[in-house]
């Protein structure tokens, strides 16, 4: 059995893809592996749909009632506060870092292989589960065929 890439989380082989960590951890045989490819994935960290409306909703009840108590440039600040802690969530957002998938068809069933948001390690696991598909195709027959 030869050994493409052993790492913490993961484990390629000439026979078997394992994932050790991560999301989601199993075993895979690599000829039973069909349509592998890369996609990405959504950016991991909090997101903006989770933050935004409690701040807004609390920005508009803190203006309206300093607003009525006539304190319009106290709302004036608060509004901008709100729009500033929007700006720095959006900036938030676009600096997560980007999650990468491997997936593919296993036995018939659409399946996410491996995650990461580190770019490198997940380029070297990719490249090795490239070469064990590669070296687990069969031979051409002959010449001839292949040449077909």
């Amino acid at each position: 059995m030869r050994i493409y890439y052993r790492g913490p989380d993961a484990v390629v082989t000439s026979e078997l893809f394992v994932v050790r960590r991560g999301s989601p951890p199993g075993r895979f045989v690599i000829r039973d592996l069909r349509d592998v490819g890369i996609a990405p994935g959504p950016p991991d960290g909090v997101r903006l749909s989770v933050v935004v409306p409690p701040a807004a909703a609390a920005t508009l009840v803190a203006a309206a009632a300093v607003s009525a108590a006539g304190g319009v440039l106290v709302g004036v600040v608060i509004a901008v506060s709100a729009a500033g802690a929007g700006l720095a969530c959006a900036v938030v957002r676009q600096h997560r870092p980007r999650r990468w998938e491997l997936r593919a068809t296993y036995r018939d069933r659409e399946v996410i292989l491996y995650t990461s948001t580190d770019a490198r390690v997940f380029h070297q696991v990719s490249r090795a589960l490239r070469r064990a598909l590669e070296n687990e195709r069969p031979p051409y027959a002959d010449r001839e065929a292949a040449a077909a």
